[in-house]
């Protein structure tokens, strides 16, 4: 069946609207169009409407985001509206209008969309709009900036009543191409799609231009001595030092992935005189207040206060804003109120540092991050034209505890066994660590993969996804300055650490009188002081978090098991089993977990054994090197070949919640080497 043009016309105005932010926020706003379709039961005509389902996000719609209801049924509902306190029941109504089954699930604003008398109407979250939306006097900047146009609509909770609302005051304003939503945003409409993306651009750039053009310069004020920002290089160090702290506050209640950003936007606005009050009067458009929380915590220490005090200030003003928190669900909430769903901040502003947002996971962490960056412009763009005068605490308590969206909370997937880890992998460009990163990753983690080639590294990060779901990152494990880059480098990109894999490692197949002090060294290095290093630098981070962790060694079957032919690597792999034990003891009381891993016989897949390793090995035991994954199998108990796979599982096992009572073991994964059993 061919698509009807009107959703060829309504996907392509989606997503050229909210491609471009100024226009929308992910994930905000919606769109429609109205048309005719064959009815398959009739073979008559059947007039439907396809309008954004619930989550979607315009940028990136298509065709299975849509909701499909029938047009005569949804107006039909008004005739049994119940009335402005049961209007919630309509959405379950909407089943009842679907045309088939119906597409996408039906969003809140579907009623406005299918009672507006227009053939293709817009919702948008432009923060030009919203910062009229959200004015004291934006009645009449509406009238002021837009004459007969644009119609201003009082605030009003999106719903039902809300669609009869603007639909009423598009009949009696014949003129109208759209509205102001009071402290909402603004909807357009249009007999065509072009008139309808029209309508909403000049609804757009116009706002933009009137607060240009008429805006006070400097609409938040002076600057704070003292809180301007810091010189990129220090800033950026000062957010690695307060990042894991700050995630461990955020976390407080559920663990959170974080995301920083040092945007100018976000640095002026902390540096002015306003900041403190407007951060402290919160966001208005509901899409922002559901993802950044109602307000931020914001530190009101100087950008050059010492680190330590500012981790001091800021667990006492964590403590302050749970205790204000609790007092706003407590004002608030009814017996029918769902349970309050933590306390935590979701976005924390550090002045001369920059913005520091939480989620479940890194997208939603950056997504509340933009979100504020949008609450940002609304406000200055409100202050510049006016007074910013958001919805009030109990508005936004109804938004954010509504029965309808703690539906839609209700039915996201069950979390994957490792989302909202924060893994750190070294050597993970090729072989047993990029099967470990590819593992954590698959399992919900965010990775960051260390190797010594930046460009490998990048290249495996990619693999995965996104900079979402891993990063790639330089590491010299043997250098303690680019560890601690690589550290910050992923407390930077996630917010914390959880998870670290010391898996970087080299080997040489050398006799004692073939093995040179060099030879030595280089392996020492590598993984004796590498090991060291990492674990250290992760250990920083996992302590200052309070969330606990994990750390795995992928030492090696020749640390217990005397082979012939490699004294530097075999004792090397002891020193790191040895650490195994004397970091699970000293880390314990910090609930941070450390295991190792011992594998044996990684021929396929492996760096190591592509390296020159295989040759000398398969030349020692007097096989060929293509045979030697075969030899190592054909000796072991199972006469399984092992490969980076099953490594990467008893990563996934050892850093599950199934094995969280257990620090100090090694797991052998070489198929059954019965010298190498750990006694």
């Amino acid at each position: 069946m061919s698509t009807p043009d009107a959703v060829v016309d309504l996907l392509a105005r989606s997503n050229a609207l909210g491609a471009d932010p100024k226009n929308t926020n992910y994930a905000g706003g919606n769109t429609s169009a109205k048309g005719t379709a064959t009815d398959p039961v009739t073979g008559g005509d059947v007039e439907l409407i396809w309008v954004k389902g619930s989550g979607g996000d315009l940028g990136t719609l298509t065709e299975p985001g849509l909701a499909v209801l029938r047009l005569d049924r949804v107006r039909a509902l008004e005739a049994v509206y119940p009335g402005l306190e049961r209007e919630d029941e309509m959405v379950a109504a909407f089943d009842y209008c679907l045309h088939g089954k119906g597409g996408a699930a039906p969003s809140i604003d579907t009623s406005m969309h299918a009672l507006v008398e227009k053939a293709h109407v817009d919702h948008l979250h432009p923060d030009s709009g919203i910062a009229i939306a959200t004015s004291a006097d934006g009645p009449a900047l509406t009238q002021q900036i837009f004459g007969d146009k644009v119609v201003w609509v009082p605030w009003r909770r999106p719903g039902f009543q809300l669609g009869l609302d603007i639909r009423e005051i598009q009949r009696a304003n014949p003129d109208a191409v759209g509205c102001i939503l009071g402290g909402h945003g603004i909807t357009a409409w249009g007999d065509t799609s072009d008139e309808a993306q029209a309508n909403s651009l000049w609804i757009i750039d116009t706002a933009a231009a009137y607060i240009a053009e008429h805006g006070a310069a400097d609409p938040f004020g002076g600057v704070r001595a003292g809180f301007e920002a810091l010189p990129e290089p220090e800033r950026r160090a000062r957010a690695a030092a307060l990042a894991p702290t700050i995630r461990g506050l955020a976390s407080t209640d559920r663990v959170m992935v974080g995301h920083y950003t040092d945007a100018d936007a976000v640095l002026d606005f902390l540096a002015s005189e306003k900041a403190p009050a407007l951060a402290a009067l919160g966001t208005s458009c509901p899409d922002h207040f559901l993802r950044t929380k109602v307000k931020p915590l914001i530190l009101d220490l100087p950008a050059d206060a010492p680190v330590e005090e500012a981790i001091a200030r800021l667990q006492e003003l964590h403590q302050e804003y749970r205790a204000d928190y609790q007092a706003y669900y407590d004002a608030h909430a009814d017996a029918d109120s769902p349970a309050i769903r933590g306390a935590d901040p979701l976005i924390v502003l550090v002045p001369g540092v920059g913005m520091f947002s939480y989620g479940a996971n890194k997208q939603t962490a950056r997504v509340a991050g933009e979100f504020y960056l949008n609450a940002i412009n609304v406000m200055r763009g409100a202050e510049a034209l006016s007074t910013y005068t958001p919805i009030d605490d109990a508005e936004k308590f109804r938004i954010e505890y509504w029965a309808l969206e703690e539906a839609k909370l209700q039915r996201m997937p069950k979390p994957k066994t490792h989302q909202g880890r924060i893994a750190l992998v070294t050597g993970a460009a090729s072989g047993i660590g990029k099967a470990i990163a590819t593992r954590l990753a698959a399992e919900g983690a965010c990775v960051v993969i260390a190797d010594l080639d930046l460009e490998k590294a990048q290249a495996a990060a990619a693999e995965l996804g996104g900079t979402d779901v891993a990063i790639g990152v330089a590491a010299n494990v043997t250098d303690a300055a680019a560890v601690q880059a690589a550290v910050d480098a992923a407390v930077l990109a996630f917010g914390g650490l959880d998870l670290v894999v010391n898996n970087a490692g080299l080997s040489m197949a050398k006799t004692l009188l073939e093995t040179t002090e060099a030879d030595w060294d280089l392996l020492h290095d590598v993984m004796s002081k590498g090991s060291f290093l990492v674990s250290r630098a992760a250990a920083t981070a996992l302590i200052a978090q309070k969330l606990g962790g994990d750390i795995v060694y992928i030492s090696s079957k020749n640390s217990v098991f005397a082979g012939p032919n490699n004294i530097a690597y075999s004792a090397t792999k002891a020193d790191q089993a040895h650490q195994v034990r004397l970091l699970a003891v000293e880390l314990g009381e910090h609930g941070v977990r450390v295991n190792g891993i011992n594998p044996d016989g990684v021929v396929r897949g492996s760096g190591i054994f592509s390296s020159g390793w295989g040759a000398d090995r398969a030349k020692t035991y007097g096989v060929k090197e293509e045979d030697l994954g075969q030899f190592y199998a054909n000796r072991t108990i199972l006469k399984r070949e092992v490969v980076p796979e099953n490594v990467a599982d008893a990563v996934y096992v050892l850093t599950g919640p199934e094995l969280g009572r257990t620090t100090g073991l090694h797991i052998p994964v070489d198929s059954g080497v019965a010298a190498a059993f750990l006694r």
